[in-house]
């Protein structure tokens, strides 16, 4: 099956079996594992793994597009998978080469599963989750804040600093585990928002155990910094797939009443948004400028899925609706891997809209 191919098979399964299910699948996690497990029947959960692994290795342009339509089917699906999609790149990318042979050949199909808890490296100040270097491998201690996918996932690909500020990156178990004097342990499923059939949860590692062989690769001290500045537009295909939800409310709403004004506001959402989509695709090498484009990603995700609770009317305030499970995903879609560039950017968006007003 060729990449296309493989990319039309996913965008069937989405639009066709995961989106008649996506409130489902938001409230209940055992909805949520199938529609998983759907995507790891079809090879779907390690698309950028390389031809010698299994593939279908998609570029960054297709890894994209898919990621922008498992957002619009589901937001809780979108936010589980793209863990593990993470954590797979992680290791292809990494330079421990027994374990890409371990890994990688078995996370496509879901016999292995590993999803990520490193977003504590984005946080100032005093490091929270620590790796002391000793004989034949390394020592963790602190906490995880966030980790996503307890009982789905057997592991977690986790980031802790180094004393010289540099981070290294390891594959840990996701579940409570005492071994050779150090312990890992999950505190409860997080109560959230939106999103909380993944089961995001905090993890406490107590002078854990991590051998040298099990390290997927080190990282120079502002990696993630450096990284997130790389990705500022890449992150917002999410927010593009939340926008493209809310407007598929908002043509639902549009058959169902025949209004012409709610034709006219989804034409016009419509165009703005291939619009962004356009800058997205082809992003401009400056870094004010992708900033921009995020930001006008992460407004356009807001207003679509705002507009399709308008339409809705009274009914978008049942938890069970689908405008108000767009309009909360697009919370999510608003924080994803923020910074403070991002937060400026994307203030700057929604303060400057009143300007003309003077």
């Amino acid at each position: 099956m060729t990449v296309e191919q493989k990319l039309a098979e996913a965008q069937a399964y989405l639009r066709d079996e995961v989106g008649p299910k996506g409130n489902q699948i938001d409230e209940d996690p055992e909805a949520l594992k199938e529609a998983l497990v759907g995507l790891c029947s079809r090879e779907l959960m390690a698309l950028r793994r390389p031809a010698e692994f299994g593939g279908p290795a998609f570029n960054e342009s297709q890894f994209r597009q898919f990621q922008e339509t498992v957002a619009r089917y589901s937001g809780s699906l979108a936010f589980l998978q793209t863990q593990h999609q993470s954590a797979g790149n992680m290791i292809a990318k990494g330079d421990n080469e027994a374990l890409k042979h371990e890994y990688l050949p078995n996370m496509g199909n879901g016999e292995l599963l590993c999803g990520i808890g490193f977003s504590q490296l984005r946080r100032p100040g005093k490091p929270i989750m620590t790796a002391e270097p000793v004989e034949g491998g390394y020592r963790l201690n602190g906490t995880v804040p966030w980790v996503t996918g307890l009982t789905f996932y057997d592991e977690f690909m986790i980031g802790a600093t180094l004393p010289d500020g540099q981070a290294v990156f390891a594959p840990v178990p996701f579940k409570d585990t005492e071994v050779d004097g150090g312990s890992i342990k999950f505190g409860p499923v997080m109560r959230l928002a939106a999103m909380e059939s993944p089961q995001t949860c905090e993890a406490h590692l107590e002078n854990f155990w991590l051998p040298e062989d099990r390290v997927v690769i080190i990282r120079p001290d502002g990696w993630i910094q450096n990284n997130d500045m790389i990705n500022v537009t890449l992150q917002g295909f999410f927010a593009l797939g939340c926008a493209r939800a809310g407007l598929d409310v908002v043509e639902t709403a549009y058959e169902r009443r025949g209004a012409e004004f709610i034709k006219q506001a989804f034409d016009k959402l419509s165009t703005e948004l291939s619009a962004c989509r356009d800058l997205m695709v082809t992003p401009s090498e400056e870094i004010s400028d992708r900033l921009y484009v995020r930001a006008w990603a992460i407004d356009l995700a807001a207003r679509c899925a705002h507009a399709g609770v308008v339409c809705s009317s009274g009914a978008a305030n049942s938890v069970h609706h689908k405008a108000q499970r767009v309009y909360r995903e697009a919370l999510v879609f608003t924080v994803s891997a923020q910074t403070a560039p991002i937060m400026e950017a994307t203030l700057d968006r929604l303060s400057s809209r009143g300007e003309k007003l003077g």
